[in-house]
């Protein structure tokens, strides 16, 4: 360790994104990225901003890409943050609205950068154990004081509420904020968006990375009451003012305004989630039902780390916690047809195998 770190970085245990390695012929099914690339439309916006003007300053309100996610979602613009990926748009949500005198509520099986983002904050907070089902249950919030965070769906479990439950669980905490992480939202889960006109306390956070494949321009953004959506902007103007370059705010747009490539691409990961969980299910793995591009799934005789290493050998590449309640778990990206076919021929390979 330096001698010059600061007191807080020595305290840090940073989030350990997925893997990127480059392994020739890999099947990557770790880090949920979309199978398929981004709209067309968005290539050539990005192309066409990668002009004389990066020499300027980009807008740093965004304002024509505020405008394009308000009037897709039926909101105004003055309703609508966006960031250099909906983590960054998160961290900004943790020190505007989270950081309160009472802890921070999250389940205790979500989004790993969670903790991360509060002993960053030095933000104090609570898990609440998901059910034997591995579900959030909105009342096991009722009277705990505090904020709270939850993934919809959930992450890594894929497992969606109904925005009635949404309605339900800021309904029953107006004094305080609550944050809806829907990264994955768009495969078959219910947005809470609608729901903001009538809880003032309740923001919903998205990416343009996974439904919208363009995890690699970074853009995520945050819908909810013009007052809240002030305090992010407070945050990061005190941090980054210029967050969005030229080149992923249109690039951004020019996805939001291709409807069809967007339906057409997850309309076929959610067919190639339903073929993969019927695959894994006749090979003995219990399935939990995935509102997410991914699959969390386990096999009652093989331990999720066997499993894991044994598809690395074979060049497939899935995601594997240590945390005790999912240690068995695979979590699997829903990748292309030959990409999942692959998979599952190591696993059956793999089973055979150990068998």
């Amino acid at each position: 360790m330096s001698r010059f770190w600061s007191e807080l970085v020595h305290g840090l245990s940073p989030y350990v994104p997925g893997e990127q390695p480059q392994i020739p012929g890999l099947v990557k099914l770790n880090t949920n990225e979309s199978p398929f690339g981004p709209s067309p439309k968005a290539i050539e916006a990005i192309r066409a901003a990668a002009a004389d003007t990066l020499r300027l300053y980009p807008d740093p309100q965004a304002t024509q890409l505020r405008e394009a996610l308000a009037a897709y979602h039926e909101v105004s613009p003055e309703q609508v943050f966006v960031g250099n990926g909906s983590d960054e748009v998160l961290a900004h949500a943790f020190a505007a609205l989270l950081k309160q005198p009472a802890p921070l509520l999250f389940p205790d099986v979500t989004y790993s950068f969670y903790p991360v983002y509060c002993r960053l904050l030095g933000i104090d907070y609570t898990t609440v154990p998901l059910d034997a089902g591995m579900r959030v249950r909105i009342d096991d919030y009722a009277g705990r004081p505090g904020p709270v965070i939850i993934a919809n769906p959930n992450a890594p479990t894929g497992i969606a509420l109904p925005s009635a439950e949404i309605a339900r669980l800021a309904a029953a905490r107006r004094d305080t904020a609550v944050v809806i992480d829907e990264a994955y939202v768009d495969f078959g889960a219910e947005t809470a968006i609608p729901l903001i006109r009538d809880y003032p306390n309740l923001l919903v956070v998205q990416t343009m990375s996974k439904s919208r494949a363009l995890a690699g321009l970074r853009v995520g953004y945050a819908i909810g009451d013009a007052a809240l959506i002030e305090g992010l902007t407070r945050v990061k103007d005190s941090f980054n003012s210029y967050p969005l370059g030229r080149p992923a705010q249109a690039g951004a747009i020019a996805s939001i305004e291709d409807e069809a490539h967007f339906q057409q691409a997850r309309s076929v990961i959610m067919k190639n989630r339903a073929d993969l969980t019927a695959a894994l299910v006749r090979l003995g793995f219990e399935v939990l039902p995935s509102s997410a591009n991914f699959v969390f799934a386990r096999h009652p005789d093989h331990s999720g780390q066997a499993l894991s290493a044994a598809l690395r050998q074979r060049a497939v590449l899935v995601r594997h916690f240590t945390a005790p309640r999912i240690a068995d778990y695979l979590r699997i990206t829903i990748g292309s047809e030959t990409e999942l076919s692959r998979l599952t021929d190591a696993l059956r390979e793999v089973l055979a195998k150990n068998g």
